[in-house]
C-alpha cells in the first residue's frame, strides 16, 4: 500500500466541493475589497502578520485611497483614541511593512482615524483586549507539573510540557469546587 491517499473514494470530491466555493467567492471578496481601496487582499486577512501583533491589537486598515495620477496612495487606519500616539509614531514602520505586502512602495501615506471603542456604528472599532496576567502558579502546581515532564530528554520539549502541566493543573483546581472549613 502507498503512503498516499489518492484512492480515498470521496477525496476527490470533497476536494471538488471546496475549490467550487473558494471559487464563488472569490470574485465577491476581491470586489469588496477593491471598493474600500484594497488591491491585496491579503492586507486586511493577515493584519497581524503584516504590521506585528502589538500593532494589529490597536488599529485596523479601514480604506487605501489613491491620488489623482496613481501614485502615491493613502492608507487610513482605525485606532481608539489613547492608543493613536503610539500607533503615529510607528506610522514610518507600518507604511514600510504595508509596501513590503504590496510588493512595491504603493503607500505613501498613514492617515489615522480616531475613534472611541463605543459611538458610530460605522465607526466602532473591535480591538482585541491585551491578554490578563495569570497569577504564578501554586509550589504544589510546579511541582506535580515537573514531575509530570521529568521523563523527557529534551530540554525546550520538557519545558513546554512542564507549562501545559501547569496550565491543565490550575485550570483544574480553579474548577473543582472548594472545600468550607
Amino acid at each position: 500500500m502507498s503512503a498516499e491517499f489518492p484512492s480515498a473514494p470521496n477525496a476527490s470530491r470533497r476536494n471538488r466541493g471546496f475549490e467550487a466555493a473558494s471559487r464563488l467567492l472569490k470574485e465577491r471578496i476581491r470586489t469588496a475589497g477593491e471598493a474600500r481601496g484594497f488591491a491585496v487582499a491579503r492586507l486586511l486577512t493577515h493584519w497581524p502578520e503584516v504590521v506585528g501583533e502589538e500593532l494589529a491589537r490597536i488599529s485596523r486598515p479601514v480604506k487605501v485611497g489613491y491620488g489623482r495620477n496613481g501614485f502615491g496612495a493613502t492608507l487610513t487606519l482605525l485606532v481608539e483614541g489613547a492608543a493613536a500616539p503610539i500607533v503615529d509614531m510607528s506610522r514610518e514602520k507600518i507604511r514600510e511593512k504595508v509596501n513590503a505586502c504590496y510588493g512595491y512602495n504603493a503607500i505613501a501615506r498613514v492617515v489615522l482615524t480616531q475613534t472611541a471603542a463605543t459611538g458610530f456604528a460605522e465607526g466602532q472599532a473591535q480591538f482585541t483586549p491585551a491578554p490578563k496576567a495569570r497569577p504564578a502558579p501554586s509550589p504544589a502546581v510546579q511541582a506535580e507539573a515537573r514531575d509530570t515532564a521529568a521523563g523527557c530528554r529534551d530540554d525546550s520539549l520538557r519545558a513546554a510540557l512542564e507549562q501545559l502541566a501547569q496550565n491543565v493543573l490550575t485550570r483544574a483546581a480553579s474548577r473543582s469546587p472548594q472545600k468550607k472549613g
